[in-house]
């Protein structure tokens, strides 16, 4: 991906209309005490540069000899020692390209130099409220300048919907570490299926997955795993993650693998702890998987997130009717749009974009109306069924059951690549996992 980064500067430079986009990196945050959360560069700063060090501040600039400015931490054996090795000024240059670099510390002093000529200052505002006041300070100092004749920016523009948009579509260098993220996630799924058993621990299988992710060559989660048995498994968001699997649950794991761009996978699958499902639990299974085949069918250029939430949501309906789960007319309850007793069973959306973040960047909707599908965009198809443990309108076999299958989805010119297809996912699959 070495060249990958400077064409998406080059984009983005193109876009720029005159202006200068200045990008600082996320702030470390405290975990407790004096500890830290582990450091991960923003998404926006990590798609232009790959620089992953705190207190860096990017400077793109469309008026200047000097397009890509990078102001990053010196230099400091003594820091070093404690925290690690940096790339200093001479890295920032050589490693990673930056046309200049300065030490962060000499921000104040140069960034009004490199606002001459510009007439807009892209930058982020209202996220941190001590940037916020450093760069009106900054452009204060910038405008001090105009007494000389010389342009400076007279308004402040919000970068995210530039850059956003060119994160939606992903480029070949972009897609090939997609698909690094998904042939790690598919082992630490493979390594979790085999270590379920009744007695162990959730947890236990989240550290299956962490391994093999980590001893693959990834970086980690790109997310906060989800490992639900039993009814956890309707808990959407679940994150306790210290109960033990029991004989006749089944077990749903979201989690995916962040790879060093990254970029990382978002996958889900749900499988029974003792191998075999029983039969309210094979109901509810193969009733999304047809949901989610059907809505992986529909992904195609020129169609919607919303149509194919509409397939998953009608194939859903129907089967939760035969199941005695709801009543009523099938075409009814998806036509009626006051009757929402569907989303009982299924609360969320079929969809979301994919890429440097899990719910990634990229407006849903164009002037009012959903934005049609295009090649490069990356989407999650993940329909799902969740029957409360105390829902005493459901038939009591299906209580407490809990499934979502989801898999990452490229739109291609021609229809889609599933990136996570080699995902352990039918009922045969997931057997022969089992069985090896």
């Amino acid at each position: 991906m070495s060249d990958v980064w400077s064409r998406q500067r080059a984009r983005v430079l193109q876009r720029l209309g005159g202006g200068v986009l200045v990008l600082p990196a996320t702030p470390e945050a405290t975990r407790n005490g004096d500890a830290e959360h582990p450091y991960r560069a923003s998404s926006d700063l990590l798609y232009l540069t790959n620089f992953r060090e705190p207190t860096t501040v990017l400077v793109l600039s469309a008026t200047s000899d000097m397009p890509y400015t990078l102001f990053v931490p010196p230099r400091d054996k003594a820091a070093e020692t404690w925290t690690g090795r940096r790339a200093g000024v001479e890295g920032a240059v050589e490693r990673f390209g930056a046309s200049q670099a300065f030490p962060v510390d000499k921000l104040d002093e140069e960034l009004p130099k490199l606002l001459v000529g510009a007439h807009t200052l892209w930058t982020p505002l209202g996220v941190d409220p001590a940037w916020d006041a450093r760069i009106i300070r900054l452009l204060t100092a910038a405008k001090a300048r105009q007494r000389t004749g010389v342009t400076v920016p007279l308004r402040i523009a919000d970068p995210a919907p530039l850059l956003h948009e060119q994160r939606l579509i992903k480029d070949e260098g972009e897609i090939e570490a997609m698909r690094r993220a998904a042939k790690l996630t598919r082992d630490g799924f493979v390594a979790a299926m085999r270590a379920t058993k009744p007695g162990a621990f959730e947890y236990e299988l989240e550290a299956q997955m962490l391994h093999a992710y980590r001893q693959g060559g990834g970086a980690g989660p790109g997310y906060q795993p989800i490992v639900a048995a039993g009814a956890n498994a309707t808990i959407l968001h679940y994150r306790t993650g210290r109960d033990v699997l029991q004989s006749g649950q089944v077990v749903l794991v979201d989690c995916g693998c962040e790879v060093d761009e990254g970029y990382t996978a978002d996958v889900t699958r749900t499988w029974p702890v003792d191998g075999a499902f029983t039969a309210p639990q094979r109901a509810l299974y193969e009733l999304v998987l047809e949901a989610h085949q059907a809505a992986i069918a529909a992904v195609r250029p020129g169609t919607t997130r919303e149509a194919v939430h509409e397939v998953a949501c009608r194939v859903l309906i129907q089967g939760l009717v035969k199941l005695g789960l709801l009543e009523g007319d099938e075409d009814a309850l998806w036509a009626d749009k006051s009757d929402k007793s569907y989303r009982r069973f299924y609360m969320h959306g079929t969809s979301h974009w994919l890429g440097l973040d899990v719910h990634d960047a990229g407006a849903y909707h164009l002037a009012g109306s959903p934005r049609p599908l295009a090649p490069g965009m990356v989407l999650t198809v993940e329909p799902g069924l969740y029957v409360a443990e105390d829902d005493d309108k459901a038939p009591e076999a299906y209580r407490g059951i809990g499934i979502r299958i989801e898999d990452d989805v490229l739109v291609t010119r021609d229809g889609r690549e599933v990136l996570t297809d080699a995902i352990p996912r039918t009922l045969d699959e997931l057997a022969q996992v089992r069985d090896g």
